[in-house]
């Protein structure tokens, strides 16, 4: 089977164990809707937060509420979409303790496809809607002179930053695997990615920028492109290009998790139980 074949048969796996899950959820209604609701509420604390700074400051390393906002909106969509797909990695290290990840390995389905779609859960959908709703309010209050370029880079930042989420969750399985658990590890760079750019690069430490952007390029989900969109320098004088290598970086970021994944399952051993 050629790749494209094996890319089908994936998304087909995975598309079907989503929907089993979708179809166990949606099983009892008011508590899924409880569900979702509870979610968008938990996540919504964060953008709290952030409006509490704002009520004593006017402004957070130069970048004003708004600004902030578009870089708020666009990580934790960005993220959301990530973690609605693939957000069920990170119990790849309790399937391996348990010896249910072995199951999956006897499987007639790729096993990522499985592992990704494993306990799919749509009340994930209550941080996507939360990140929108702030990106919306971000596109009509920041002061920016949109032009076709800028306009283009809003959904490119949200369906790149998704795909590079995704890449650093498959990354981190991948890690699991050899270290034999390690989820915390993880979801440092998941989780704590996403806190991460919620912030403007100007508040942290050049080493730090330039770490999050040339070692785990996580920058490029929003710091980069939104500098360009709002009119910002990127703190470690990037050229003005670079705006729009967001593509490039989230398929060089799958290319190389797709290539951890597959050294994994080839170094795996198994728990004998």
């Amino acid at each position: 089977m050629g790749e494209r074949g094996v890319l089908a048969e994936g998304v087909r796996a995975y598309l079907l164990i989503a929907g089993m899950w979708v179809r166990s959820s949606m099983t009892y209604r008011t508590s899924f809707v409880v569900t979702v609701f509870g979610n968008l509420v938990v996540t919504a604390l964060d953008f709290v937060a952030i409006l509490l700074m704002f009520s004593q400051v006017d402004s957070l390393g130069g970048w004003t509420l708004p600004e902030v906002a578009f870089l708020y909106g666009l990580s934790v969509t960005a993220f959301g979409i990530a973690d609605l797909v693939l957000g069920s990695m990170d119990v790849l290290g309790a399937r391996m303790r348990d010896g249910s990840f072995d199951t999956l390995l006897v499987r007639p389905a790729p096993v990522l496809a499985q592992v990704g779609a494993d306990r799919f859960a749509l009340r994930r959908l209550g941080r996507i809607t939360q990140g929108a709703v702030v990106l919306g309010y971000a596109v009509v209050a920041i002061d920016v002179d949109w032009s076709a370029p800028k306009v283009l880079l809003v959904p490119v930042m949200v369906i790149s930053g998704a795909a590079i989420f995704s890449a650093v969750f498959v990354a981190g399985a991948a890690f699991q695997i050899f270290a034999q658990d390690a989820a915390e590890v993880q979801n440092a760079f998941t989780y704590g990615g996403t806190t991460l750019l919620q912030y403007p690069p100007t508040v942290f430490g050049k080493d730090l920028v330039r770490g999050v952007t040339f070692m785990l390029p996580l920058a490029f989900v929003n710091w980069v492109p939104a500098a360009y969109v709002l009119g910002r320098p990127y703190p470690i004088g990037l050229p003005e290009w670079t705006a729009f290598a967001s593509p490039l970086v989230a398929a060089a970021c799958c290319a190389l998790a797709g290539l951890a994944w597959r050294t994994g399952l080839r170094s795996y051993r198994s728990t004998g139980s």
